[in-house]
């Protein structure tokens, strides 16, 4: 285990829960008592009361014949906090339509039902990855809120 955050002690004394360290994931239990990976503590979309998990999500998503890809934020709304916003790459040949659009999100829907479900999706054509492949939900939603986009150097080149 590493032993601090370079210049913040105050952020590593934080991961303890007396002798626990707590990795910032988050799981649920369900009623056969199977532990379910939710997601990270900084990832989790709080929207209406719910904890949704990204993943979760972005599985359904990649469940419609027409998705190749999909990434998943929350962006802020001032009535259930964080509204889920989807980033879609569809398959070849298929087209950027309102209807596709609409599909998607009945199809995430009947899923997941509407309280978990994307509020919106946008068409893109690349999700930026890190250089080992991981998806970099924290570039999508600095770009959706036009804040600063911070280190890049881990950014695989387009």
């Amino acid at each position: 285990m590493f032993r601090g955050y370079l210049g913040d002690e105050e952020r590593y004394s934080k991961c303890f829960f007396g002798e626990w360290y707590l990795s910032g994931d988050l799981a649920k239990k369900d009623q056969e008592g199977y532990f379910w990976f939710v997601g990270r503590k900084d990832d989790v979309i709080k929207s209406s009361g719910h904890l949704i998990g990204p993943f979760e999500v972005e599985s359904a998503l990649m469940e419609h014949s027409g998705v190749l890809e999909s990434a998943v934020i929350g962006i802020p709304d001032p009535i259930v906090g964080e509204k889920v916003k989807a980033f879609v790459v569809l398959r070849k040949n298929v087209p950027e339509t309102e209807q596709i659009k609409l599909e998607i999100l009945a199809f995430a829907r009947r899923r997941l039902g509407v309280a978990i479900a994307p509020r919106e999706i946008s068409f893109i054509k690349i999700l930026p990855r890190t250089k080992s492949g991981k998806i970099m939900r924290r570039l999508l939603k600095a770009r959706e809120l036009g804040l600063p986009e911070g280190d890049l150097s881990t950014v695989e080149a387009d």
